[in-house]
């Protein structure tokens, strides 16, 4: 009895191994689901966008030459541009630090960086529409030093100041998965080779953290792509993005061949951003992935 018992579950992995559709069947509800919430939702707006109120192009053609929405599409693409940019230049010098400090100060960063994900976004956005009123705190500080104040509430401005606070994590944390895998000896190498410091900084270690500044900046830009919520409550109408434009056409309007249009366009950019992205960067160095433990 006690010789046999450690064989069973050999033999289960073999009658499993027998039996690869057995694997199939357990991700089968998945697969249901993923159709279910996602791809009939889209697959139904992708059709109206050609079905509605006709067969044809006429939506895409209304796009092109609707001056509303084709200046929505490139405000929102320039939005989503500064926001990326904006991410990364606070995100980079943020990551760096993290892998010159010890392990507790690590973890005290590990957390600020975590910390809006343990409250509610529109907890946050409320709190960004008091910080940015034109007698709120921020203006009240930079009138202090001499620079306010400035309008912020219902600006491009106050937007990008509050969608780069949602989107720092999705910058930082793949910039640091890459840059904690970064042998520091070759800066040293770099330097004594008589490069000096940012010269190193520049040839050296820039290029081998672009898979994690790639990886971050494609995260940040897909999302601000699609935001709403943010935009919607920091902004004003004259200044709206794609989604709000896609709510009012739909909600509103019931106009859900141009709606549809909206979005299979943000969409076919989207799935157009991760091609480019896949294309020259693997999944795992956009992730910061590596077989040596940390350092």
């Amino acid at each position: 009895m006690s010789a046999s018992a450690p064989e069973r579950p050999e033999r289960r992995l073999l009658w499993l191994s027998a039996r690869p559709w057995y694997g199939v069947l357990l991700v089968v509800p998945a697969i249901c689901l993923l159709a279910t919430v996602f791809a009939y939702p889209v697959a139904a707006l992708i059709w109206l966008s050609f079905a509605d109120p006709s067969l044809g192009l006429e939506n895409y053609h209304r796009l092109l030459t609707d001056g509303v929405s084709l200046l929505v599409l490139l405000r929102t693409l320039r939005m989503a541009t500064i926001v990326t940019l904006v991410t990364l230049l606070l995100a980079y010098p943020y990551a760096y630090l993290m892998t010159l400090v010890g392990r507790r100060a690590r973890s005290v960063m590990v957390a600020l960086v975590l910390l809006p994900f343990w409250t509610s976004l529109m907890a946050r956005t409320f709190a960004w529409i008091v910080l940015l009123q034109d007698n709120g705190p921020i203006n009240d500080l930079l009138a202090m030093v001499g620079l306010g104040p400035l309008e912020l509430a219902g600006t491009e401005a106050g937007v990008t100041i509050g969608m780069t606070q949602v989107l720092l994590p999705f910058m930082t944390l793949p910039l640091y998965g890459t840059l904690r895998t970064i042998d520091r000896r070759l800066l040293d190498a770099a330097v004594g080779l008589g490069a000096r410091p940012l010269t190193a900084f520049r040839r050296v270690y820039l290029p081998l953290s672009m898979p994690g500044v790639v990886a971050g900046a494609m995260m940040v830009y897909i999302l601000a792509l699609g935001f709403y919520v943010t935009p919607a409550m920091l902004g004003s109408p004259s200044e709206s993005m794609i989604s709000q434009l896609m709510t009012v056409r739909i909600t509103q309007l019931l106009d859900f061949g141009a709606g549809g249009a909206l979005a299979t366009v943000l969409f076919l950019l989207t799935l157009l951003l991760l091609a480019l992205v896949s294309r020259f960067l693997s999944p795992s160095a956009a992730l910061g992935m590596s077989t040596r433990g940390e350092r």
